[in-house]
């Protein structure tokens, strides 16, 4: 069990320890135990919460409220907040920082790799995904024969989350703790309740591993739209069996689908209507450029690895990097020269295999031609066509070489890669980009999680609630004890009629404050929850465990963060360093927990490159 992770922080960088408590320390706990106070309503305090903070508008009203604003605000930051820059080493945002599972001293890293999808470019669901969406309705309508109504309906882009697992024999939608206990379960739009979870998913003599072919991870942010949809025609077919075409069981439709979706991709309508306007669906993030400037300028190489074709790819990027390159030209592409590598069409997670014999050809920026290449080196052309290599644009500092295919190997060879271990890799997908490149290759991973910026700030104006909740089942815990005690007693020790009616009079008592209780904390629990999410709670948590994907961020990732441009917000020699790992019996031993879940620790908050370390007294809250 692992102490609930600090960001790398910023915050410090003397060995004196500040003059008080830092923002992110929790207040003091307030301690009640069973038969002395009545247990706080923590309903109360959720609701109390919504009066502190006026919602959408962002409007602050009382002083802890313009705490969390100061310390949330992007709007935080000096400058243009790049570490480089004449205003950097400021304080780093909680939602903005980077947070550390391995350690990593970015001394040792000599290349810094990109994935474009949803890591450089950040796409705006609320356009994206609703075209992603919209398209796959019209496939599955004109193409797969489904009903014309479905093109009446809409897209709520919020609703689904990455980590939930699709069922596709049952239709169900499940969100699993790290131990693939399903916690959260909906049949299409339906909730399962807690008898439907356990006869479906609990009652087996062999566990299920929830794996391909009879499931499907929306592991990648651009699932959730086909997840949506998924969900409402299994609601469909429910009410509707006739309509769903060939009477289609849950496992077509699913397949169908997908069908739909690799359509829309295939004949390149997403991508024609983001090349019309990309500012429509793409967050244009002004970061970008100065934060691969600062890598390079320290010495390291960087590249992009992208499943999109060039074509698209130099669409996005000359749209991201735009305001901030020598030429105004749309199409002139020098936002290569923030780069000294281009792989397109890279076909990931094939791309990672080292046995891939996939051919590397070398793309003509200005054509699109594809140029054979001999693992890298450009081969004589034939003559048709007649078409030789494009020179680099004049005044790029250093020529960057544009390819399509390939695999790592070459990838290594062109950047001249000795260790595996000197590549630092970022992207969105857990399985495309980071669990591949990380088991199979040992490349040091960071992981990107748009999410998580928002989960940061619920988790920072909950904390109170949180605090309550683990008291809260810490009673239970007591009360459960004593009614196990006293039911001891009556069935093995003899007492006098007069005694028995007594300790029969306190066992009914207890098992009634058992169930008020259990009912208060399982309804805070869900309010709680559902100030995260409504319908799946927190993105890193499901319960008290944390949740599927936490479980694969932190077995996978070396480390995550919320956009790609905070890695701009440290120093590019920084050493990440990870907070020390517990154990449930070293709590006790090591002082870390008492019987209100509260201790005091001698804890690392700060571990900076030039060595200071800052150490602070800290009252924390233990699971």
């Amino acid at each position: 069990m692992r102490i609930a992770k600090g960001a790398v922080s910023s915050f410090c960088w003397s060995f004196r320890p500040p003059k008080k408590s830092p923002w992110f320390l929790p207040a003091r706990i307030r301690v009640f135990s069973v038969g002395t106070q009545e247990p706080p309503s923590v309903a109360g305090i959720v609701r109390g919460m919504n009066q502190s903070y006026s919602g959408r508008d962002g409007q602050v009203e009382n002083k802890e409220a313009k705490e969390v604003q100061d310390h949330f605000s992007v709007n935080g930051y000096h400058g243009n907040g790049i570490w480089s820059s004449f205003e950097g080493r400021q304080k780093i945002a909680m939602g903005k920082q980077i947070f550390c599972n391995r350690s990593l001293n970015m001394k040792g890293i000599v290349a810094v790799g990109f994935d474009m999808d949803y890591t450089l470019a950040q796409y705006k669901p609320e356009t994206f995904e609703t075209l992603a969406y919209n398209g796959t309705i019209r496939k599955l309508v004109y193409d797969l024969g489904y009903p014309t109504e479905l093109l009446e309906w809409s897209f709520d882009w919020r609703y689904m989350v990455r980590g939930l697992v699709l069922d596709k024999k049952r239709g169900n939608i499940l969100k699993m703790d790290r131990h693939k206990y399903v916690k959260v379960a909906y049949h299409g739009f339906k909730e399962m309740s807690k008898e439907e979870k356990i006869s479906t998913y609990g009652n087996t003599l062999i566990r299920d591993a929830f794996d391909e072919p009879d499931y499907a991870l929306i592991d990648t942010l651009f699932s959730l739209a086909e997840a949506y949809l998924f969900a409402q025609l299994v609601d469909f077919k429910d009410r509707y069996p006739g309509k769903v075409p060939n009477g289609a069981d849950y496992c077509r439709i699913y397949r169908d689908v997908r069908a739909a979706v690799d359509l829309c991709h295939r004949d390149g309508t997403l991508k024609q209507m983001v090349a019309k306007d990309p500012g429509k669906y793409i967050n244009d993030d002004q970061l970008i450029v100065p934060m691969l400037q600062m890598l390079r300028d320290s010495g390291r190489a960087t590249f992009l690895v992208t499943n999109s074709l060039w074509d698209y790819t130099d669409v996005v990027m000359n749209f991201l990097c735009r305001s901030q390159t020598a030429d105004d030209n749309p199409c002139s592409h020098f936002w290569l020269e923030n780069f000294d590598v281009v792989i397109t069409g890279s076909a990931k997670p094939g791309f990672f295999n080292e046995d891939n014999r996939a051919n590397l050809f070398e793309v003509e920026a200005d054509t699109g031609m594809l140029l054979n290449t001999d693992n890298g080196t450009l081969m004589p052309q034939a003559s048709v066509g007649s078409v030789s290599p494009r020179l680099p644009h004049k005044g790029l500092r250093k020529g960057c070489r544009v390819f399509q295919g390939g695999s790592v190997a070459h990838l290594h060879k062109l950047l001249s890669i000795e260790a595996s271990s000197q590549v630092l890799y970022v992207g969105d997908h857990i399985y495309g980009d980071i669990l591949r490149s990380k088991k199979v290759l040992g490349w040091r991973t960071m992981l990107v999680v748009p999410e998580l910026e928002k989960e940061v700030e619920m988790l920072w104006k909950t904390r109170d609630v949180r605090q309550e909740l683990r008291l809260s089942r810490k009673d239970r815990d007591f009360i459960e004890d004593k009614i196990h005690h006293l039911s001891w007693l009556l069935r093995f020790k003899s007492f006098s009629d007069e005694d028995k009616h007594a300790l029969n009079l306190e066992l009914h008592a207890l098992r009634s404050q058992r169930e008020q209780v259990r009912h208060l904390h399982q309804q805070s629990q869900r309010e709680f929850h559902q100030k995260f999410h409504k319908p799946w709670g927190q993105l890193m948590k499901t319960g008290y465990q944390n949740s599927r994907f936490a479980h694969q961020v932190e077995r996978f990732a070396c480390l995550y963060t919320s956009q790609v441009t905070n890695l701009g917000f440290y120093s590019p020699d920084k050493y990440y360093r990870p907070s020390e790992d517990f154990m449930p019996h070293e709590f006790d031993i090591l002082g870390l927990g008492d019987t209100s879940g509260c201790c005091t620790t001698d804890k690392i908050v700060g571990n900076h490159e030039d060595g200071a370390i800052s150490h602070v007294q800290e009252k924390t809250v233990m699971d």
